[in-house]
């Protein structure tokens, strides 16, 4: 059960790297510095298009780590409202599934056309929880949707104001065409296990060097201590790598992820 547990923390890391960094690399280029550099948005550009119709601004901060300061405009999506505790296998932080999801979005006042801009405290989060919302997003299929860099720490240095109460949306519905939801991008440690060896899969190990080869630990959903180590054949590349520097965390350019990646 351990094993398992250790297989799907994991594999979840793989998902948020992979998912943010090849959507980034996958599509047309719109911008010098990205190949699909219309997913990732500046302070700059947000005061520019906050008023967009169709633009909707989300904080996807718990409630243990906000703050009560917004951008303006934004509504409150918690990042952990697509996820879930399975008491019966004792697993931890299982994405809720792609129909729960569509209903959370559509609770929210999303709809299928609108533009998402998500944002968490890069400070805090390193940029992980509202790129956990872009995967999810990712998922479901839906195709405009943009990750604030270095996030409300970034806003508030570029001289935006933060306001103390989020915006409000009617429920709609959110409904994804079912040949649109992208299921391949979701797999277990069944999946991963099969395909150990294999040159078309590399497992990438998001997490710190000290994790990656078993000198420190995490615990599961009792407080009991996960297996030590990492998932046989995976490459560790620390997600913090991808910064320019660990006071920022501004994303570094593409010639130096090109580089960071290769390989």
């Amino acid at each position: 059960m351990k094993d398992g547990k250790t297989v799907r923390y994991t594999v979840i890391a793989i998902l948020l790297v992979l998912g943010a960094y090849w959507s980034l690399a996958s599509a047309q280029k719109e911008t010098p510095d990205y190949p699909n550099g219309q997913f990732l948005v500046t302070a700059e550009w947000l005061k520019q298009h906050q008023n967009d119709d169709g633009l909707v601004i989300v904080d996807v901060r718990t409630d243990k780590y906000f703050n009560n300061n917004l951008i303006p405009g934004a509504i409150r999506l918690p990042w952990s409202a697509f996820r879930y505790d399975d008491l019966s296998t004792s697993t931890a932080e299982l994405f809720a599934g792609p129909t729960e999801a569509q209903k959370i979005l559509g609770q929210h006042g999303i709809s299928r056309t609108d533009t998402i801009v998500l944002y968490d405290s890069v400070e805090r989060d390193g940029g992980a929880t509202a790129s956990y919302v872009f995967w999810v997003l990712d998922i479901l299929g839906h195709e405009d949707m943009k990750i604030l860099e270095r996030g409300v720490d970034g806003w508030q240095d570029a001289g935006g104001d933060l306001v103390p109460e989020p915006r409000s949306l009617d429920p709609i519905l959110y409904q994804a065409p079912t040949a649109e939801i992208r299921t391949r991008k979701l797999v277990n440690g069944d999946f991963i296990f099969k395909r150990l060896g294999d040159p078309y899969y590399q497992i990438i190990d998001v997490r710190s060097h000290e994790e990656y080869v078993g000198q420190k630990g995490s615990k599961g959903l009792t407080g009991n201590p996960l297996k030590l180590g990492h998932i046989p054949t995976a490459v560790n590349i620390n997600y913090e790598d991808n910064w320019v520097d660990e006071k920022t965390k501004k994303i570094k350019p593409y010639p130096e992820l090109q580089k960071l990646y290769q390989g």
